[in-house]
């Protein structure tokens, strides 16, 4: 049974009764302690979009935790630069990759490398993420600074759109690393996963791809419809989506209209993490928003530093065995898509 509370957003959070073993330690893996996983040999992560922000903090905490991780990022010069931070810092336990999640090849040159070094993986985070938009970002930190907004929404859609602009070729983008970059990684790195004796594969997701975000009711509840939930579904409402915004029908039709390709993306993915989990029951498959962070991506103004945004993606790359998988993590909290 999970008891069930209201978060102060208002939305509802799950609060998991996990097995007796499975209380204690995941309760210390929250606290940042050391959680003991069924396998005792040397484990092996990679993290996608390594270099900086939450990506470079993963890394330094899942190193931290003795484990060998991949480093990678698309900018080559940027990720040898931030493996080197790292292992300057003490951390010798790290390695970095090349990888851009777009490119086939790419992706099959890690997953080569990753085989020939190590034979398995036990940890794969996808974190690498792009937002879709162009900010002033200026006018963006005085909206939020002046304006006291948390979060950018519909009500105030109006006040954002001289600041935020959304070109449909950078949704697309958008949509290609965030869902189908993370994605295909995932699938890339599937034979290797299936290897590990604790495999884990987290999604860094966002509240952004909470469906409350979402008025269409139909596709909330596609979305919702996990017996009939499949790629092709998703797939189908990602293609309605980008239908809308060329043909500038977002708000006639339900979808977000701020942020709204990185909204959809977010979504997506959360579908995705749970159609991965019932396919492969032995993995821990696992969606996470870390928080609001004060990253590049939200212009730098979060609520949370980058180490502070890493705990919740590290603590649900660690969960123990008996863990939960196919779930949603808000921060530290299971929580409703």
């Amino acid at each position: 049974m999970n008891t069930r509370t209201r978060r102060n957003d208002g939305h509802s959070v799950v609060k998991p009764r996990f097995p007796r073993d499975c209380g204690s330690k995941f309760i210390m893996a929250s606290l940042g302690e050391k959680t003991n996983i069924a396998s005792t040999e040397q484990r092996v992560a990679v993290v996608t979009g390594g270099s900086k922000g939450i990506g470079l903090e993963i890394c330094r905490q899942l190193a931290s935790e003795n484990i060998t991780v991949v480093l990678t990022a698309r900018n080559e010069s940027r990720g040898l630069e931030a493996t080197k931070k790292l292992k300057d810092s003490g951390l010798l336990n790290i390695v970095f990759h090349q990888l851009d999640v777009k490119n086939p090849t790419s992706i099959t040159r890690l997953t080569e490398f990753v085989e020939s070094q190590f034979k398995k993986l036990d940890i794969l985070v996808n974190n690498a993420a792009e937002s879709g938009i162009i900010v002033d970002y200026d006018k963006f930190r005085a909206f939020k600074e002046g304006m006291g907004y948390a979060y950018v929404n519909d009500e105030n859609a109006h006040l954002v759109a001289p600041i935020i602009d959304q070109p449909y070729d950078l949704g697309e983008e958008c949509m290609k690393t965030n869902y189908y970059g993370a994605k295909a990684v995932a699938e890339a790195f599937l034979p290797l996963l299936r290897l590990s004796n604790s495999p884990r594969i987290v999604n860094v997701s966002s509240n952004y791809g909470e469906l409350h975000w979402i008025s269409n009711e139909t596709v909330k509840a596609e979305f919702l419809d996990f017996d009939n939930l499949s790629e092709e579904k998703i797939d189908g409402i990602i293609q309605r989506f980008f239908k809308d915004l060329k043909d500038n029908k977002l708000q006639e039709n339900g979808w977000p209209l701020t942020c709204t390709a990185y909204k959809i993306s977010k979504a997506a993915i959360n579908a995705y993490t749970r159609l991965l989990a019932k396919k492969f029951p032995n993995i821990l498959v696992n969606c996470v928003h870390p928080g609001y962070v004060k990253t590049d991506i939200t212009s730098h103004t979060g609520l949370l530093t980058p180490e502070e945004g890493a705990k919740a993606p590290v603590m649900v790359a660690l969960l123990p065995d008996d863990a939960p998988s196919g779930v949603y993590f808000s921060q530290m909290e299971i929580s409703s898509f």
